[in-house]
């Protein structure tokens, strides 16, 4: 539950300032007859997201078992692409995400109604499918029978709009470079085990082979039913039996994945060149400025 429930916090909070950034900048430049506008694009990007995780759940469970576990291996692949390119990219542009919203939001003023729509929408939707693929993967994934990791999606989301709230208020203010930095590296273990469950399911669907190759079984000592192999289900989506090819792609995604993520910006081979290049330009126009003297 506490995995879903992080998806959730996350993604929504992401879409939330987003919201807040575009309602805010509205009502501080004195254009408040776009807001009208703003919430139908916004409204429209939901209502989307809505429709396409409802498509996934019901449409899948008019195909055959086979059938089923291809799909969702596939999507679980895609959504951990997906997830993964997302909190690289908020990482490297959260710091910039407001400037580029406004400029955006300028020069949808200046065309209309359709385009404060169109921007809200595109702005709200990316989020909305991202969200809706993900969390239907995660749920998928980490799903005992119960209702628990929806429940923990839907408290998710809950706390993303609270906080964006506060945030437009003013009433709260966080290190969001912080934020997402931890969150988003929580999120790269939750998206460890939904590509592992993908796998799972593509040897299931005998598109991947290797499914009686077991890498262990720790079944006796960690029950499945057990409150803590629920518990690190729910939290990792682990499997107490995993195959080879599992453990194999987990941690060829999890330790570079984690590691690139973790790193300072600027500490890879680019940010050394542009470190080098200016110390050598500083050098020669030092050089410079004493052979002139």
């Amino acid at each position: 539950m506490f995995g879903n429930y992080l998806i959730g916090l996350r993604e929504g909070l992401e879409a939330s300032l987003v919201v807040c950034i575009l309602i805010a900048y509205l009502v501080k430049t004195g254009r408040r007859d776009a807001l009208k506008p703003i919430w139908i694009g916004i409204g429209v990007a939901v209502g989307v997201a809505l429709a396409f995780g409802a498509g996934l759940e019901f449409g899948s469970q008019e195909l055959t078992f086979e059938a089923q576990e291809a799909l969702g291996g596939s999507l679980s692949v895609l959504a951990v692409g997906l997830v993964t390119w997302m909190v690289f990219w908020m990482r490297r542009t959260a710091r910039h995400l407001k400037a580029e919203l406004h400029g955006k939001l300028d020069a949808a003023l200046q065309m209309g109604t359709g385009a404060l729509v169109a921007t809200a929408f595109l702005a709200v939707g990316r989020e909305g499918l991202e969200t809706a693929l993900f969390v239907w993967a995660s749920v998928r994934a980490s799903s005992d029978g119960s209702y628990a990791p929806l429940v923990g999606v839907v408290l998710g989301l809950l706390t993303a709009v609270f906080l964006g709230w506060l945030f437009y208020r003013g009433a709260l203010k966080i290190n969001l470079a912080k934020f997402f930095t931890w969150t988003g590296g929580m999120l790269v273990v939750v998206a460890a085990g939904v590509l592992a469950y993908g796998v799972h399911d593509l040897q299931e669907a005998r598109f991947l082979g290797g499914l009686a190759d077991k890498a262990f079984d720790v079944s006796a000592t960690i029950p499945p039913d057990s409150w803590y192999g629920t518990l690190l289900k729910g939290v990792f989506n682990f499997q107490p039996d995993p195959t080879v090819l599992q453990v194999t792609v987990w941690a060829l995604y999890l330790i570079p994945t984690l590691a690139l993520f973790l790193a300072p910006i600027g500490s890879g081979p680019s940010g050394r060149v542009k470190k080098q290049k200016a110390t050598d330009e500083k050098a020669e126009a030092e050089a410079s400025a004493e052979t002139t003297a």
